[in-house]
Order: structure tokens, then sequence, then C-alpha cells
């Protein structure tokens, strides 16, 4: 969990981890960064203040930056249809867990084959697969819904595996403790892919840490995070006593008296002949 090498280019005074304890940065940009080159469309009224298309219009992500569910993510068969599946990330999500996301949707839109209309797979567990890969274990959960936590219980995913309606949200991804400014949760509706919902788990259970504000965290997240500065702190100049219980002590000076008058390399004159 190395900090990157240029902290000048990071905006932040800290790096959170575990990530998912980082809370919303105030903007979208990470999540928004893998589709920088797809049409932006800002608009002036409504809820939604900025939807980001596929060329196409088959993939739109929504960005309601006023809202409890911030993002809302879909993808049709074509421009003018229902959605075939939602995914909705509230608030308190982290930017860079959205970008596990559309970081898929932009690979997945340069293929032929249109995997982000894929059939969801029948076997639950392939839809968090990297959160098993990574540790996380189960924990009991209600009956027909299986839940996975992380080691420091701190994140999870809760699945429903009884039938729904193709709109029901049946996946759930959350982390941090239950409260308004703290719960971070995402939302995927029955038929979303499951190797898109991997995506996102992959990004929730990455160990990177995040950079941020220390003022702008909850203090409950900072509470339970790990917080390390992007700079590390300047030494602090030693005080002049410091310096001197520092210096090496040197021998006394010895005495005039004891000093010897002649060298040790010479020998004192011979006392000359009697009279």
């Amino acid at each position: 969990m190395a900090p990157p090498d240029h902290p000048h280019t990071i905006d932040g005074d800290v790096f959170v981890s575990p990530r998912y304890l980082a809370g919303s940065s105030g903007f979208g940009d990470p999540g928004f960064a893998p589709v920088a080159a797809w049409p932006h469309h800002h608009l002036d009224d409504g809820p939604c203040q900025l939807v980001v298309t596929s060329p196409d219009h088959r993939i739109r992500i929504g960005w309601f930056g006023d809202d409890h569910d911030l993002w809302k993510i879909t993808a049709s068969e074509d421009a003018a249809s229902m959605p075939r599946w939602t995914a909705t990330f509230n608030q308190n999500t982290p930017a860079e867990i959205v970008a596990g996301l559309t970081t898929a949707l932009a690979r997945d839109w340069a293929e032929d084959e249109d995997p982000f209309l894929a059939r969801p797979s029948i076997y639950w567990p392939d839809s968090i697969k990297p959160l098993l890969t990574a540790g996380w274990t189960y924990r009991a959960a209600e009956r027909g819904t299986v839940e996975i936590i992380a080691p420091d219980k701190q994140a999870g995913a809760l699945i429903d595996v009884r039938r729904h309606g193709p709109d029901d949200e049946t996946t759930t991804l959350w982390a941090g403790p239950p409260g308004w400014g703290t719960r971070a949760e995402a939302h995927f509706t029955a038929h979303t892919p499951s190797h898109l919902i991997a995506a996102t788990a992959a990004a929730l259970a990455d160990p990177a840490p995040v950079p941020r504000y220390k003022h702008g965290l909850d203090p409950q997240l900072a509470a339970l995070a790990q917080l390390t500065p992007v700079r590390p702190p300047k030494p602090v100049a030693p005080t002049p006593l410091e310096v001197r219980r520092a210096a090496p002590s040197r021998p006394a000076a010895l005495p005039t008296s004891s000093v010897p008058r002649w060298s040790t390399t010479s020998r004192p004159a011979l006392p000359g002949p009697r009279r």
C-alpha cells in the first residue's frame, strides 16, 4: 500500500486505508475518468446535474450532486428503450469504487458482443468472487439471502437469492457504520451482469489507499480507518542544548606545569665536564 511517488499531484493531505472507509471526496472525477471521452450532458434543471453517455446512448451515467443516491448508472438495448439494469451509489460511496464499474463499462462498450447487456450468472458467487478471493467470509443472514463480510467487519455484500422482478435490487455492497454520513451503499438490480458487479466488488476490496483531506472525513470513519500523511512531516530542527549534548566529548586540556619541556623524540642535553 505504498503511496504514489508524486504527492504534489494528489488532491488530499492523507491516504485512507481501507478505501471503503474514505467516504466521498465531494466530486465524481475518479468515477468519470474511465469514460472521459464519452459525451457529457450538463443539465441546469432537475436533480440530475450531469449525464455521461456512451456514444450510442445505451449506457447512461448520471450524477445527482444534491441527492442521497449520488450516482445512477443504467444500460439499455438501445437509446430509447427502458434500462435492462440499474446500479445506484449513495452519497457516501468513494468515487474510486464507482470507477470499478465505469472502467468495466468503458471496456465492455468497446467490444462487439455487448457484454454489458449479458444475462447474470446463475451462480451468485460469480458476482462477488473478488471479495472471497480477498479473504472475506460468510456471515449468518436472513433466510434466502447471503452475506459476505470483510475481516474488519466494516464492509460487506448482501445478496438476495430469491426470485425477484427485473427491477428489484438483489445485490448490495456496503461499507462503514450505519448512519447518514457514514454508510456507503451500492445497489444492483436483478439483471445486472455478474462481471460488472464483480468489477465493483474488486474496487471495493482493492487494498490501495485513496487520498482525502483529513478535515473532510467523517470523524467515525477517520477513527476506524488508517490515515497516512501524503507528505511526511519535516524533521524538527534540534535545539542548541540538543546540539551540545550530541557533540562528541573532548579530553580535558593539561595544565601548563605538566607539559614536558622536551618532546618525546628528543633527549635532554648531557651535563658538561667538571672543572
